[in-house]
């Protein structure tokens, strides 16, 4: 079965065709990043233009790099949120047009799910039950997962999430947008232990807050702007104390669960620290590890097709009648 998937929650553009929920047979991703890096962060009505305007190359060039025709598809499935409402409500629009065009299922997917699902992308032989870690630049959430299509949330961030802590510091700090991969290469030349940073609700608690150590880093950084030194050990810090939080957490609830596989996915992903740290605490713990490659772990159209094909299994359909819902929640 081949399933036609569109993300458009942010600022990429993006298609994919996906056969089975397993093989990627293409997987096209139009970037926004330098349209945006002038204002230091996504301009919703820039974005929807944007998405406006290149969705439909891009659908074409996924068709192309697929091998098939229009014909050929199953199935769409369709980012409908969280996001930014006016960016979802392109790709939302284009999956109801295709779909009803051409007589298929439409499938509505969240946004969290599909970076759940590029873990079975990365490993199809996993087994359940399942412990997520989705960590992005709105979202840190560990999701317990017993079968395809339930979740169960056990956290979830109540301010800032890690990559909005680590985009806002990285931009006070003067470097480039996105800030996450910035403060990722400026930690590799910096000491963690040089500026002391809080453990964000390094608590009993499975839930997330990273605006206490965000602000915490802004004060540090008064008076030190343009001391590269400092600015080095400044993101080593952060970045330290946030990927300490985040796995503490995660092999605490997988201790609690019992869990078999752990998925880490989203953005946040990508950080070489975190991946670095998961990996050597979960052979610690003899706990399988699932961490998508880097195009899987930020935005993406193949975890989206992979999701919906899951939904389609189940017999799901969504309503020509869904629309766009900018705070849609994982349940």
């Amino acid at each position: 079965m081949l399933v036609l998937g569109l993300e458009t929650s942010c600022d990429e553009t993006a298609a994919a065709v996906v056969a089975d929920g397993t093989t990627i047979r293409s997987n096209v991703i139009a970037s926004q990043a330098a349209l945006h890096r002038r204002f230091g962060g996504v301009v919703p009505e820039l974005a929807s233009r944007k998405h406006v305007e290149r969705l439909l190359p891009v659908l074409d060039e996924a068709l192309e790099e697929a091998a098939v025709s229009l014909g050929q598809i199953d199935a769409v499935a369709v980012t409908r949120g969280p996001g930014l409402v006016g960016a979802l409500t392109v790709g939302v629009a284009a999956a109801k047009g295709l779909a009803l065009s051409r007589g298929l299922p439409l499938i509505g997917v969240n946004h969290l799910e599909g970076h759940i699902y590029a873990g079975f992308l990365t490993a199809p032989d996993i087994r359940f039950p399942v412990l997520a870690l989705i960590v992005s630049g709105a979202h840190a959430d560990l999701v317990r997962m017993p079968g395809h299509g339930h979740y169960e949330i056990l956290g979830r961030s109540r301010d800032d999430a890690a990559g909005e802590a680590f985009d806002k510091v990285a931009r006070a700090m003067g470097l480039g947008y996105p800030g996450g991969p910035e403060i990722d290469r400026l930690a590799q030349q910096g000491d963690p232990k040089a500026v002391p940073l809080p453990l964000p609700m390094a608590d009993g608690s499975l839930d997330f807050s990273f605006s206490g150590v965000k602000t915490a880093a802004l004060r540090a950084l008064r008076g030190h702007e343009g001391d590269q030194r400092f600015l080095a050990d400044l993101a080593a810090a952060l970045q330290f104390v946030i990927v300490e939080v985040l796995v503490r957490k995660t092999l605490r609830a997988a201790r609690t669960l019992d869990a078999e596989t752990l998925i880490v996915a989203g953005g946040v992903a990508a950080n070489s620290w975190l991946r670095a740290q998961m990996t050597r605490r979960c052979e610690e713990e003899g706990l399988r590890l699932v961490i998508p490659p880097l195009v899987l772990c930020t935005d993406n159209a193949a975890m989206i097709a992979a999701a919906g094909y899951y939904r389609l299994r189940r017999g799901e359909r969504s309503p020509l009648s869904i629309g766009a819902e900018s705070e849609l929640l994982l349940q």
